[in-house]
């Protein structure tokens, strides 16, 4: 199983390094599709994905054309995450190779783009007139909204303790 992320034209580094930090913790791969409003050797995408960075799977586009052209499989399993989206997240079966793409911070997907996908669009409800919620918090609800459909296959379901043990192990 490999999930997929597409960020269309990111502008915030801290953002796509905290997203490439989840991408590497789920085992999904990162798509980066330009033009990007940093550089990739950008400190603050390096601090935001700490040292985690290098173990990054992700490849970068020229622009969506490029990214639909060298990644067919996704067409029928692309879903977009839209503000302006008639569904919610919830309501979509994710497969467990899909790609769920975002837009730029400031201004999304664009409409010319989500005109063609409409029933593929989904969206995190809100409350009132927020214009949006942070992208790598959308991105960290969406996705494992994805991995949770898909049984989080791979991942590590439990954890333990560093120093110490559960009470429950020990018998006390």
């Amino acid at each position: 199983m490999s999930m997929n992320i597409v960020l269309l034209e990111p502008e915030m580094p801290a953002n796509t390094g905290n997203i490439g930090r989840t991408c590497v913790a789920t085992g999904t791969k990162l798509h980066l599709i330009k033009p990007l409003g940093f550089e990739i050797t950008d400190k603050m995408v390096k601090r935001a994905g700490l040292d985690y960075w290098p173990h990054l799977n992700y490849e970068v586009y020229e622009n969506f054309e490029d990214f639909l052209e060298k990644n067919p499989d996704c067409i029928g399993k692309l879903y977009m995450a839209t503000t302006k989206a008639r569904h919610i997240y919830t309501e979509v079966a994710y497969e467990p190779d899909c790609y769920i793409m975002f837009g730029k911070e400031s201004a999304g997907i664009p409409e010319e783009i989500l005109v063609d996908h409409e029933e593929d669009c989904m969206r995190i409800p809100m409350i009132g007139d927020i214009r949006s919620l942070n992208l790598g918090n959308s991105v960290a609800i969406v996705l494992y909204e994805a991995l949770r459909q898909n049984g989080f296959e791979g991942m590590n379901l439990n954890g333990h303790l560093h120093e110490l043990s559960w009470k429950s192990e020990t018998g006390e």
